[in-house]
């Protein structure tokens, strides 16, 4: 069951695009239907929400990379920033040459870039929703480390997922024909997980028998 946190980067990039077909659907009416605009009070109300939006963004642009949820704030007060400057430009624009084709034009404009930084969004927090590799972990890797670990003579069963958008869950069986190598052995891959992957989470489940075929053994097995 997906974390609220992931729930909610989910959620956010669904009302993020929802929130754009209705901002294109508009556009698309008043390219086919231009009405005036009122160039003055817009701009001024334009103004003042890109300087709160604006502020609210570089709030959460420090966090953006580590949380696709902070990432998806990020994105929405960025976008409503995007969407204010449009609308300052259009009607500075519109003031000046009276063309009134400009706001829908600008409209969509601003709807395509939002798609555009959206669109990462969405996609890794449906994966991560479905417990899926979160997007900066190699699993090549991770299984190439714990191969590597002194003593092991195989890995499988190997799942890692986001447990949250921060936290990242792993569990493996490692197959050590010497016996099993110990507490300091685990808190020693568990420490270097972190350092390496940033896994946080982690359970390995050692088995000693290299003859004994494990039920999860084959890699067609989830």
């Amino acid at each position: 069951m997906p974390a609220s946190s992931i729930l909610a980067a989910l959620f956010n990039a669904m009302f993020l695009l929802v929130a754009v077909g209705a901002i294109a659907w508009e556009a698309l009416q008043r390219l086919s239907h231009p009405a005036p605009v009122a160039g003055v009070m817009v701009m001024i109300v334009a103004a003042v929400g890109i300087v709160i939006n604006g502020v609210t963004a570089w709030l959460f642009a420090s966090g953006r990379k580590g949380d696709i949820n902070i990432r998806g704030a990020f994105l929405h007060m960025a976008s409503d920033a995007a969407v204010s400057a449009g609308v300052v430009a259009a009607g500075a624009a519109i003031l000046f040459t009276g063309w009134l084709w400009l706001d829908p034009i600008v409209s969509l404009a601003i709807a395509a870039v939002i798609i555009w930084g959206t669109w990462g969004l969405l996609r890794e927090s449906v994966a991560m929703s479905l417990d899926a590799v979160p997007a900066g972990v190699d699993r090549a890797a991770v299984e190439a480390y714990l191969a590597g670990l002194p003593g092991v003579s195989d890995v499988h069963d190997l799942h890692i997922w986001g447990m949250s958008t921060t936290d990242t869950a792993l569990t493996a069986h490692l197959v050590v024909p010497s016996g099993h190598p110990g507490d300091l052995f685990l808190m020693q891959a568990a420490n270097e997980m972190v350092a390496r992957f940033g896994i946080g989470h982690m359970t390995l489940q050692v088995e000693t028998s290299a003859d004994t075929v494990c039920r999860l053994a084959p890699d067609h097995v989830v």
